[in-house]
C-alpha cells in the first residue's frame, strides 16, 4: 500500500461522525421504564418519576425545529394533569409542546433516549 493511499484513508475516517443506534433495544427501554416508574403507585406518581428522570438526564437547553422553525427547548415541566411538556422559545416567543409531540434534532441531545422510553411507555399503558 502506498503512503498516499494511507493518508487518504486516514483523512476520510477523521471526518466521520460517530453513528448513534437508530433504536433502543426492548431491554434498554424496559430498564428505563422500570427506573422511572419503580415504587410509583398511581399515574400521578408515575408522571413524577418520569419528570424526575428528565430533570436528571436530559441535557437542556437544546435546539430543535418546531413546525420548521428553529426553537430552543429551554425547560421541561410537569403539568397538574400529569402531562409532561417542553417549553420552547424563539426570541421573545414561548410555546409549550407535549413531550410526546416534541420533534428531536439530529444529533439528539444527551438523555433524549429517555424521551423515547417515555413515548414507548405511554403507548403500552
Amino acid at each position: 500500500m502506498s503512503g498516499s493511499t494511507q493518508l487518504k484513508r486516514t483523512a476520510k475516517t477523521k471526518n466521520r461522525v460517530p453513528r448513534t443506534p437508530a433504536r433502543l433495544s426492548k431491554e434498554r427501554l424496559a430498564e428505563m421504564i422500570e427506573e422511572a416508574t419503580v415504587d410509583a403507585y398511581d399515574e400521578s406518581e408515575q408522571a413524577t418519576g418520569w419528570y424526575t428522570m428528565f430533570e436528571q438526564y436530559l441535557k437542556l437547553p437544546f435546539e430543535t425545529k418546531v413546525l420548521g422553525v428553529a426553537a430552543t427547548v429551554a425547560s421541561i415541566d410537569l403539568r397538574g394533569d400529569g402531562q409532561i411538556v417542553a417549553l420552547c422559545t424563539r426570541g421573545r416567543d414561548r410555546q409549550v409542546i407535549s413531550l410526546v409531540d416534541l420533534p428531536l434534532p439530529s444529533p439528539k441531545p444527551a438523555g433524549s433516549e429517555r424521551i423515547e422510553a417515555y413515548r414507548s411507555w405511554l403507548g403500552h399503558r
